[in-house]
């Protein structure tokens, strides 16, 4: 959705509205007025909530050459807005994301202020993880999506309780922490409800920023991930709250796709529970 959380609209902006408004409304004719000198106003629909039907992934590159890094500047923005019979891609209409479930896990568009966000299921209290339903967001390969050594900055708006928590809940990624692959990741793991930022270059050091504050407390928080050459800092609403140092030669670049709400729709996949909206990564600036 976007973000009407903050509308704060100053006194002189609002006279200028008025007088536009009211000028519009007192001209007899205007541009796209019919010939019988009536206004025509048409109203769209809002956007669609429900189900979003589970997809196939996205087939494999026929080109499965050297992992690259972004040559140029990136800014992606995902809200959501564009309903069940759309599909999900950034502002600017590309880096397609799709719905991926098993056991029975599915993702609904709801309802969030004047737009949509992303429901997940809900927290699995099934004896075997195996039989838990699990949905996740997932894009296909995009090397332009790998920061290398650039800034980055990456997030998005939650929405949990401490019944959503689990050892597990990850929020955005791309790539893994572990086996050489490198990754960055934002997640709210283990029962306290803290968000984290983590990093990883290719020798399995892992860098995370956390603070020790409850995010999972049923209202929306705004959670962003900013990595500059020698910092990995942690903001939670707009303010800082833990930043750890890294080497500026750590550099992020892998084969694996952003994904939203989960590693993966497979098992043991830290999936989330819970909304997610908002979702952003910028790369180079």
């Amino acid at each position: 959705m976007f973000d009407t959380r903050r509308r704060a609209l100053p006194i002189g902006a609002l006279s200028v509205t008025l007088i536009l408004v009211s000028s519009l409304l007192l001209t007899s004719r205007s541009v796209g007025t019919p010939p019988d000198g009536r206004l025509a106003y048409q109203l769209l629909p809002p956007p669609t909530a429900g189900v979003l039907p589970n997809a196939d992934r996205f087939p494999l590159p026929a080109d499965l050459n050297r992992v690259q890094t972004a040559t140029a500047p990136v800014e992606l923005h995902y809200d959501f807005d564009g309903g069940i019979g759309e599909p999900i891609q950034d502002a600017s209409g590309g880096h397609e994301l799709r719905p991926l479930g098993i056991n029975g896990g599915e993702l609904r568009l709801v309802p969030e202020g004047t737009g949509l966000a992303v429901a997940y299921p809900d927290r699995c209290t099934l004896v075997s993880d195996r039989d838990c339903p699990r949905a996740i967001l997932e894009g296909e390969r995009d090397d332009s999506l790998n920061p290398g050594r650039l800034p980055l900055r990456y997030g998005a708006s939650v929405l949990m309780t401490h019944g959503d928590l689990a050892d597990g809940a990850n929020v955005v990624q791309k790539g893994y922490s572990v086996g050489g692959v490198s990754q960055f990741k934002l997640q709210v793991d283990h029962r306290q409800g803290h968000p984290s930022c983590v990093i990883a270059g290719s020798r399995d050091r892992i860098y995370r920023a956390e603070p020790r504050i409850d995010v999972a407390d049923g209202r929306w928080h705004t959670l962003e991930c900013n990595r500059a050459a020698n910092s990995l800092t942690m903001l939670v609403d707009g303010t800082p709250y833990a930043s750890v140092v890294v080497p500026p030669s750590l550099s992020i670049a892998n084969a694996e796709p952003l994904r939203v709400g989960g590693k993966g729709p497979g098992r043991r996949n830290d999936q989330f529970a819970g909304e997610i909206d908002n979702v952003f990564l910028t790369i180079g600036s």
